[in-house]
């Protein structure tokens, strides 16, 4: 839960950072509006949620700050392509039964664990797999859908005929 509620508020500063942080519009250019008369065309409820995250925000430790700030960055300098990738993976995510989410992290942080050259090696073979394979891509999508739609005792037979079909 603790994940959870750090993520969320990762987000939140994230959106309030996109939201007040600076511009959308390439560096040298303001907006039509500007900021001032952005932030004035939002609600009231939108005005407060932006006053709260920053004030939530302010109370970090400054190296979570630095760390954010960082962050927006290397986000203000993606592609558009990149940036809609993540946007949509982090749809996704979010759509995810907290449980899923969890297995989620929880894979994520033992590849972080391997070692470089290891991560390289499996990011290879995955690329190598869909680029050979396009067609079983959407398979892959598709079984992955399915599996996220069945329930922890379907998921558990699941393995055990599968692990029996390795038996063999």
């Amino acid at each position: 839960m603790r994940v959870q509620s750090a993520n969320a508020l990762g987000l939140a500063l994230l959106g309030a950072a996109l939201l007040c942080g600076g511009p959308a519009f390439p560096q040298g250019e303001q907006s039509p509006t500007g900021k001032a008369t952005r932030f004035e065309d939002l609600s009231d409820a939108q005005k407060q949620q932006l006053r709260d995250r920053l004030r939530d925000f302010k109370a970090r430790p400054q190296s979570e700050q630095e760390r954010i700030r960082q962050n927006l960055e290397r986000w203000r300098a993606l592609p558009p392509s990149e940036k809609e990738r993540i946007s949509k993976n982090l749809i996704a995510f979010q759509k995810l039964k907290p449980d899923e989410q969890e297995h989620l992290r929880a894979a994520f942080h033992r590849f972080h664990s391997l070692d470089k050259p290891q991560q390289d090696e499996l990011r290879a073979q995955m690329r190598a797999y869909l680029t050979a394979n396009p067609e079983k891509r959407e398979q892959l999508m598709e079984n992955l859908r399915r599996w996220r739609e069945m329930s922890p005792e379907r998921r558990e037979q699941f393995r055990e005929k599968m692990r029996e079909h390795r038996r063999r």
